[in-house]
């Protein structure tokens, strides 16, 4: 009988199998992606994407950054939403309230 592969993920530091609910791996203590633990473990990216925002913010290199590819090509293309998307992503930033694209918070710790 063949397992189910799509309620299993592989940590990518030893290549465990694990369940989808895992939030570490037990084998060789790797946090899995889509947990908090990124956030925590990165205090610079606060400031990164602070700066990467208020200094290229028109052409949304903040966002191609943290992840968010799509968005970040739309504000390339758009100059930021004549900068008004950028001001908003901005204030969100500084707010505590922005997050990557797997769906960790960027905040100041």
């Amino acid at each position: 009988m063949e397992e189910n592969l799509s309620k299993f993920i592989f940590c990518k530091d030893c290549g465990k199998k694990l369940s989808v609910n895992a939030i570490t791996c037990p084998e060789c203590g790797n946090p899995l992606k889509g947990t908090n633990l990124n956030s925590q473990s990165e205090p610079n990216r606060f400031v990164i994407t602070l700066l990467l925002c208020w200094f290229l913010g028109i052409f949304g290199i903040h966002r191609f950054y943290t992840g968010h590819t799509t968005i970040g090509i739309i504000q390339l293309l758009t100059l930021g939403g004549c900068a008004i998307w950028t001001l908003i992503d901005f204030i969100i930033i500084v707010s505590g309230g922005f997050k990557d694209s797997d769906g960790n918070a960027i905040k100041y710790n």
